[in-house]
């Protein structure tokens, strides 16, 4: 396994990894980025690492690939600074693995990768969110330092299971 930045090496398997998620919410946001034109694809994620052109209320923030030899086997994205609302709800690191790899540890794998590449980048305290229902991301970001700071619950129009709407928020020092 190795943490790469996103090239057109892996077009395919990127596209199979979005196929295989079907109609699942996708972690990170840069799943959900047009995909169809790859090569736009792959510049937008470069812009946001350059934070060129951003959407009101996004940051800076670079986007990794974790890969077994030719296969995408996960998704992180690393937020390069905070700002209030996503201090507030939504955190420094998100990440994702393929279905077909999940229950392997590769989700700790991959954000050990992204928390020493903050490190290198002086990023030394982290705030990582999950949602309180998840369990293996709670028990993910805890193997990596994570403690669990605070709970915040979300409003009722954003979530009918009441579990869901409550976020754990960790910090990583």
């Amino acid at each position: 396994m190795k943490l790469v930045k996103p090239s057109a090496e892996y077009q395919s398997s990127y596209l199979a990894y979005i196929a295989e998620l079907a109609d699942e919410e996708r972690y990170p946001f840069p799943l959900d980025f047009e995909h169809q034109d790859f090569e736009a694809m792959l510049q937008k994620i470069q812009n946001f690492a350059d934070g060129v052109n951003l959407p009101q209320g996004y940051v800076a923030s670079e986007t990794y690939w974790l890969v077994d030899e030719a296969e995408l086997v996960g998704v992180a994205n690393l937020r390069l600074r905070l700002n209030d609302a996503i201090r507030h709800c939504g955190g420094h690191i998100g990440l994702g693995i393929r279905p077909s790899y999940r229950g392997q540890g590769l989700g700790a794998e991959l954000m050990g990768l992204v928390i020493a590449k903050a490190k290198l980048k002086g990023i030394n305290e982290l705030h990582i969110h999950c949602y309180k229902h998840n369990v293996a991301s709670a028990k993910m970001i805890m193997v990596n330092g994570g403690v669990l700071a605070s709970e915040i619950s979300l409003s009722d129009d954003q979530s009918s299971d009441n579990a869901a709407a409550i976020i754990q928020r960790y910090r990583v020092v």
